[in-house]
């Protein structure tokens, strides 16, 4: 039975019970992942070939010093950088290190802020230098099937509709939906209920209700679904190594729909737009 609790009276911890928040709630969501939106746009012109996903991620903890946030994943159960790099066949949680991004990779780079204790939590894919058509396509795919995620949000449908939305968008264009990871609630707390999955039936889940913050974010590989996470503990990809891409918004379920807390100011997070 899924129960929900008034985010004012709740203990922040996951207690497996889906908070639902208010104006004012929504508000420091608002500011929390806009920031992460505002890097996110700055990383565009850095994302180039020879720069190293460790500069990029100096830049993510230091743009968030500069405006009073912190990284969520720095320090995050172990993990010791201020945001996840993946390229070309990692699926997600890609660690950032001293190696120069190359001619033709693909990287998804994901940021989370914490400002005054609220998360903004959102990822893009950046094309490096020139890529590859079926890399192209794959972004916009990927896009696609965040889109129509988002599209099915509104109260009354339960979380399967976004599943079911992505997963008939991805299959039709012969592509395939990774099953490891899921989007998840958000607020005050990095990782809280529900999880999304991003396939499944429209009559699954529990039901959305105006209140809810949750993040999208499918995974979707140019090959088949099965993921292998490497010996670092994190670092996920694809068993075929076939290219994955990922794009991740933050959303609030309002009284008709949702509001998308994380989209670019610039208008820089969409494929085509971002390199």
């Amino acid at each position: 039975m899924v129960t929900y609790i008034d985010a004012d009276q709740a203990v922040m911890k996951n207690t497996g019970q889906i908070r639902l928040y208010g104006e004012d709630a929504f508000e420091g969501m608002r500011k929390a992942c806009q920031l992460t939106a505002r890097c996110l746009d700055q990383l565009v012109e850095m994302a180039r070939p020879g720069i190293t996903t460790a500069e990029i991620d100096r830049f993510v903890f230091e743009f968030g010093m500069d405006h009073g946030a912190l990284p969520a994943t720095l320090n995050y159960r172990g993990y010791t950088r201020s945001s996840c790099t993946s390229i070309n066949h990692v699926v997600c949680h890609g660690i950032p290190n001293d190696k120069p991004l190359r001619d033709g990779d693909i990287v998804n780079i994901d940021v989370t802020y914490v400002l005054d204790g609220w998360h903004g939590d959102s990822s893009r894919m950046y094309p490096i230098g020139t890529i590859k058509r079926s890399a192209e396509r794959l972004l916009e795919i990927t896009h696609e099937c965040l889109m129509r995620g988002i599209a099915a949000v509104r109260p009354g449908n339960r979380t399967g509709a976004i599943g079911e939305a992505i997963q008939t968008y991805a299959e039709n264009e012969r592509c395939s939906v990774v099953r490891d990871f899921c989007g998840h609630g958000l607020g005050r707390l990095f990782h809280d209920a529900p999880n999304i999955l991003h396939y499944g039936r429209a009559g699954d889940g529990p039901e959305m209700r105006e209140g809810m913050i949750f993040t999208i974010e499918p995974m979707i590989n140019l090959g088949r679904p099965h993921v292998k996470v490497l010996s670092d503990g994190w670092t996920a990809v694809t068993r075929d190594r076939s290219l994955s891409a990922q794009y991740e918004h933050t959303v609030g379920v309002t009284a008709d729909g949702c509001e998308i807390f994380t989209l670019s100011p610039a208008g820089l997070d969409k494929p085509g737009l971002s390199g």
